[in-house]
């Protein structure tokens, strides 16, 4: 049972999935900067939403600390960096708001075409002010899309419905990506000349804030209208107010801003403005996907399970393709530790077939995990793996390769002078040991193997049925292998139950049995 602790207010579903996980769950809201650095101090798992600061001070506090939790997109709040140099994984909910995001930016695009809170304030205000407030249609417009990422492809699909013509930026989209859902990829000069509506869906970092200035308003098409509903910081809001005076920009919907909780701005008050209090997450349908998001992936770290939503590691990198092979990674690293009976100096991962290809650090961790999982006494996680092997002087190769021989995908593990191989068969779904030192030897990955090096003779797997039979061991499935002189041979059997150790003494005192030695994956 884990520690995690809640600092801001999280859908009560979350809560109830990490406790019925069998973690402790205490909700602490509204503490300020030293009471929470004293309640992280043992906390396993730390779950936030915006306002929390997860600094490096506030991390160093936390010394059980494993996962930082984000029930939202935008980690500008956590220092990563810090985190990852502690071991400690950072994750987030990044689908969990994406389709309310497009929404709220849509409906701010809308708002801003038609003048609608506005109009409103007047009438509420006891003004009928209808030839004051005439707007414009969309249809046959321009809108330029700055992000063309999960929520930016939303806003396009749902735009796409007003008959207008769709201009998007992103430096990491292809064209054909773009095309795909009708939309053209521009430069961002030639998207801001073109546009009457631009809406921003661009995350904050080096590259982002402050992009949106005045000498980028010198750019857009006079009298074009300005939509941020991503992140503050991104547009300077004094050289927005000032585009907007002087007419070079017609108005603009913000729902973020560079400082926030903010209730004073010169964009306040502007007729041509329109302000939300960063609303684009707050429904109800978010607020719980992104509560049951992010508790999920805080179970899954704190079990030491892949976690597809860490920001910290390859995770999102990590192919579907090669998704399916973690598994069988960490338990062939866990068969060579066991056959190594400790941890090598020099560790080579090769990966080949068709995910011999694809960024394969994901599964080396895997096999890592398999290896020090059992040796090292603290956690051994996807963050923290390389750390553990680098602290304890073992050599890490990855070898990437298209050929897996027979086999359509295979992963070679070697060190401490043994090696092992595997696969999955029959349609992806069984992990299956293909080669154990060099010998060609096909068997299911069972909890207890045993491992039998023996001269190439008649009468050897009689002398080893009897002997197992004898002290009632069950062997669920065998598999034989010769090495390539034919002198030597191994087996594997694969055993329902663990075997003592009297008779692997029997095993190994009998002639012409080189070795025995049981490993348990248990």
């Amino acid at each position: 049972m884990a520690r995690v602790l809640v600092s801001e207010k999280l859908a009560e579903a979350g809560l109830e999935l990490l406790r019925a996980r069998g973690h402790e769950v205490d909700v602490c809201l509204g503490l300020t900067p030293t009471e929470l650095q004293s309640a992280v101090s043992d906390a396993d798992a730390l779950i936030i939403r915006s306002a929390t600061v997860v600094d490096a001070q506030l991390l160093d506090a936390g010394v059980q600390l494993q996962v930082v939790g984000r029930a939202g997109v935008g980690l500008d709040n956590v220092d990563t960096a810090a985190a990852t140099s502690r071991g400690i994984l950072v994750c987030n909910a990044p689908e969990s708001n994406v389709v309310s995001a497009a929404e709220h930016s849509v409906g701010l695009l809308l708002a801003l075409a038609r003048n609608l809170p506005q109009a409103h304030a007047a009438l509420t205000n006891g003004r009928w002010e209808r030839g004051l407030w005439a707007g414009t249609e969309l249809l046959h417009k321009t809108v330029g899309i700055v992000g063309l990422g999960r929520v930016g492809r939303l806003v396009a699909q749902r735009l796409a419905g007003f008959d207008v013509r769709l201009l998007a930026y992103d430096p990491f989209v292809s064209a054909d990506s773009a095309r795909a859902i009708n939309v053209e990829m521009v430069e961002l000069d030639e998207l801001l000349s073109h546009s009457d509506f631009v809406t921003i869906h661009l995350p904050k970092n080096a590259d982002t804030v402050g992009l949106f200035n005045a000498e980028r308003f010198a750019k857009f098409k006079p009298g074009a209208r300005l939509v941020n509903a991503a992140r503050g910081g991104v547009v300077v809001e004094a050289d927005l107010a000032a585009a907007i005076e002087n007419g070079q920009i017609g108005g603009a919907a913000l729902d973020v801003f560079d400082t926030e909780p903010k209730t004073e701005s010169p964009l306040f008050g502007r007729p041509e403005v329109v302000v939300t209090p960063h609303l684009g997450a707050s429904t109800h349908e978010a607020q719980h996907r992104a509560g049951v998001t992010i508790a999920e992936q805080v179970a899954l770290a704190l079990d030491g399970d892949f976690v597809p939503f860490a920001v910290n590691i390859a995770a999102e990198d990590a192919s579907d393709a090669l998704r399916p092979y973690l598994g069988i990674g960490e338990r062939l690293g866990a068969f060579l530790g066991g056959l190594v009976r400790g941890i090598p100096d020099d560790i080579e991962v090769k990966v080949a077939g068709e995910i011999g290809g694809y960024d394969r650090r994901i599964l080396v961790l895997s096999v890592l995990r398999g290896i020090l999982g059992r040796i090292v006494s603290s956690p051994v996680t996807f963050v923290n793996a390389f750390e553990h092997a680098e602290k304890m002087g073992v050599l890490v190769r990855d070898v990437g390769s298209q050929d897996a021989g027979e086999f359509r995908n295979l992963v070679e593990v070697r060190g401490g002078g043994h090696s092992v191989a595997g696969t999955l068969v029959r349609s992806g779904n069984e992990p299956r040991i293909v080669m154990i030192d060099d010998h060609s030897v096909e068997v299911p990955l069972a909890d207890y193997m045993l491992v039998i090096r023996n001269d190439d003779q008649p009468g050897m797997i009689g002398i080893v049925g009897t002997i197992l039979g004898t002290a009632g061991v069950n062997i669920s499935f065998m598999g034989l292998g010769r090495d390539r002189r034919g002198d030597h041979a191994l087996m594997a059997l694969a055993s329902d139950e663990v075997i003592a150790d009297d008779v692997l003494e029997t095993l190994n005192a009998e002639p012409g049995i080189r070795s025995a030695s049981l490993v348990q994956l248990d």
